[in-house]
């Protein structure tokens, strides 16, 4: 179960970090409430998973899911580049994130 937790933990993150996009710098009342409803709710699932996973383990893996899922959304909505070394840098991230998952 904190495995799941810590996974949908990752995922608000993605949706709070790609919140701030739409937000226009918090002068959008609707983008900015689900944003930082986003934020609380990352948080309080990254809480609930830290109860039985150690910290250092599911810190990362909490900012590795919202730093992987933030640049494939940041690819696919707003155009971002993707090159050689960016998809490189994040199977790097990606195998940091198994590994963890697998060594805890």
């Amino acid at each position: 179960m904190p495995w799941i937790l810590l996974t949908l933990a990752g995922l608000f993150e993605i949706g709070w970090a790609i919140g701030l996009k739409y937000t226009d710098g918090f002068t959008k009342p609707l983008p900015t409430a689900l944003t930082a409803g986003s934020m609380v709710i990352s948080i309080v699932l990254l809480g609930l998973a830290v109860k039985t996973l150690p910290i250092g383990t599911a810190y990362a893996i909490w900012t590795g899911i919202g730093t992987v899922g933030t640049v494939m959304l940041g690819i696919f909505l707003f155009a971002e580049p993707v090159t050689a070394i960016r998809m490189g840098c994040i199977t790097l991230i990606v195998t940091g994130i198994l590994g963890l998952k697998f060594a805890a």
